[in-house]
Formats: structure tokens, C-alpha cells, sequence
């Protein structure tokens, strides 16, 4: 066993990531709106919009099982997404009973301003570190995006503390 695979070393690593990422996100997501000038949105429903923009029409119950999320939440957050011009809904063809959802024009704006504005403020910040480091973050999106990958697909288990 090499001294990174070591469990000590992958607990720590782990605990490292864990909390990273999400004062990360949160940063990156309020720079983002400053940045567009773009009104507060909840991240659940900026999952909702995410998941959206990959396609056309959808039920709630594929948003919610793509999302991991509960019926009710999806049912919350589409309400409001719809209240606020962001989603629209329709009866499902062929289905009276169920809906489905579509992302607006407005929403689709939104999105465009985000990107434009993420991809802004992380360029800035970018600009700010040595080569050296810009070449380390570059090579080290591969491996998040294996890490995202082997937590999505992973089976639920016990960890080996529990």
C-alpha cells in the first residue's frame, strides 16, 4: 500500500475535498451573480435550471430522480420556479393526470449571464497565479471530474468507521 492510499491519508484528503468544495461553489456562485448583476437563486433551483438546459420537456419525477431529490422538493421548486418566469409547465401528451417542465427564455438568459459571468470572475482569479499553478489546476480537473464520476456511481456502503 502506497502512503496515499494509506486510510489515514484518504480520510484526510476526503475531509479536505468535502470542505472545499462547497465554500467553493458558494463563492463562485455569489461572484457569479455580482459579476451578471443576476437576482438570488436558491442552488437547488440552479440544479433545476442545469438539468433543464441539457433538454426539452421533462417530468418532475425524472428531474427529481436525476437530481436525487424528493417529489415534494421538485413540486416546491418548480411552483416557485414557474411563479418567478423560470419554468413553464404543461400537461403531459397522452397523460392528463402528470406535467411536465421546460426551462423559459428567461431562464435560458439567466444561465447565459451566469456562464458569462462565471467564466469572468474565475478567469480574473486565474490571472492571479503563477503558471505553475494554472498548469496544476488544469491537471487536476480530469481527476475531479473521476472523483464526481466514483461518487455518482458508487453503491451506498457503510464507511469503514461505522
Amino acid at each position: 500500500m502506497t502512503r496515499e492510499h494509506d486510510p489515514t491519508v484518504l480520510r484526510a484528503v476526503a475531509r479536505d475535498i468535502s470542505d472545499g468544495i462547497g465554500p467553493f461553489r458558494r463563492t463562485l456562485l455569489n461572484a457569479s451573480r455580482r459579476d451578471g448583476a443576476l437576482p438570488e437563486l436558491p442552488d437547488a433551483q440552479i440544479e433545476v435550471l442545469r438539468r433543464l438546459d441539457e433538454g426539452d420537456w421533462t417530468t418532475p419525477t425524472a428531474l427529481g430522480r436525476a437530481l436525487g431529490l424528493a417529489r415534494s422538493t421538485v413540486s416546491n421548486l418548480v411552483i416557485a420556479m414557474e411563479r418567478d418566469g423560470l419554468v413553464q409547465r404543461r400537461l403531459a401528451s397522452g397523460d392528463g393526470r402528470s406535467t411536465e417542465v421546460t426551462l423559459t427564455d428567461l431562464a435560458r438568459e439567466r444561465l447565459r449571464v451566469y456562464d458569462r459571468s462565471a467564466e469572468h470572475v474565475l478567469v480574473a482569479a486565474l490571472d492571479q497565479l503563477t503558471p505553475d499553478e494554472v498548469r496544476a489546476v488544469r491537471s487536476a480537473l480530469p481527476v475531479l471530474a473521476r472523483i464526481r464520476d466514483a461518487v455518482a456511481t458508487s453503491s451506498t456502503r457503510p464507511s469503514p468507521e461505522h
